[in-house]
């Protein structure tokens, strides 16, 4: 699943590229994908990108008649198609193993003869596409909550959804409406930076814990984006997934102490942490 580092990388990428580009054509192939009917997707045709950026783990695509907001789900993408050849558009599993090229969703034909195409790779179609005149009126937006990478983002912001609640950590880092951009794979390596088990409760934290797992998600998520920077886009899911210490390692050694990752209990094998550097989980 993207999380806000990629999304962040993309939404830089994309806004160096195509902005100022006119938008020439557009195909819907699963019309599934787009959810806003009352605003038909060749109403963006003659529209201009103006820029492009991000809001949370949703990239927000502005134009001079509206924003198209791509909430890319669990294995959505955006890749630039170049002088109409297509892009290696490789996936990657959580051990970093190449997957089939995504199915392309919908195409921005621009008019330097290029494309923006929309792709998913999952087994269900999780990418939507959303034509609004704020990226607010996307429900999913909307909710959102504060973001960890912004320079606004402060401790009194993490101690408001941390202090009282009887929520399992894991869960509170990836629920969108109290900190947006943090999914699965992100909540399991900024637990283990902190060395906080996963099924710790946000209340059970003491002051000097709330401050250290608060610094873990600043951490982490700018370091991420930073390393990203300078990858391709079609590898920055293969980069994401070879960078995680424990997510995805299971049975493997924890690089920081040596012992043997495992499953976080009752995920299915979805989650990982080191018991040795984290901690036992209830």
């Amino acid at each position: 699943m993207p999380e806000s580092p990629e999304v962040q990388v993309l939404a830089d990428v994309l806004d160096d590229a195509v902005t100022h580009r006119r938008i020439i054509g557009v195909d819907v192939g699963e019309f599934r994908s787009w959810k806003t009917r009352d605003r038909p997707a060749e109403g963006l045709v003659g529209a201009t990108i103006t820029g492009v950026t991000r809001f949370g783990k949703h990239l927000d695509i502005d134009t001079d008649r509206g924003d198209l907001v791509v909430t890319l789900g669990r294995a959505g993408w955006v890749r630039h198609r170049v002088d109409a050849e297509a892009a290696d558009d490789e996936t990657a599993d959580s051990s970093g193993a190449s997957t089939p090229p995504a199915a392309v969703i919908a195409t921005l034909d621009l008019d330097d003869d290029t494309a923006l195409e929309f792709t998913d790779a999952g087994e269900w179609l999780s990418l939507a596409l959303s034509l609004v005149d704020h990226p607010q009126d996307v429900p999913a937006v909307k909710k959102l909550g504060p973001d960890p990478m912004s320079p606004t983002y402060t401790r009194a912001d993490f101690d408001r959804i941390t202090l009282g609640r009887r929520k399992q950590l894991k869960a509170l880092l990836q629920e969108q409406e109290s900190i947006s951009g943090i999914g699965n794979a992100y909540s399991d390596e900024i637990l283990h930076r902190a060395k906080i088990a996963p099924t710790t409760h946000a209340a059970a934290l003491d002051d000097g814990e709330r401050e250290v797992l608060f610094e873990a998600i600043r951490d982490e998520l700018s370091e991420a984006v930073r390393a990203r920077r300078s990858i391709p886009l079609p590898r920055l899911k293969q980069a994401k997934a070879a960078s995680m210490r424990v997510h995805g390692r299971t049975g493997e050694a924890c690089p920081v102490c040596g012992g043997i990752v495992e499953d976080v209990p009752g995920s299915k094998g979805a989650a990982q942490y080191c018991p040795v550097c984290q901690g036992s989980v209830d």
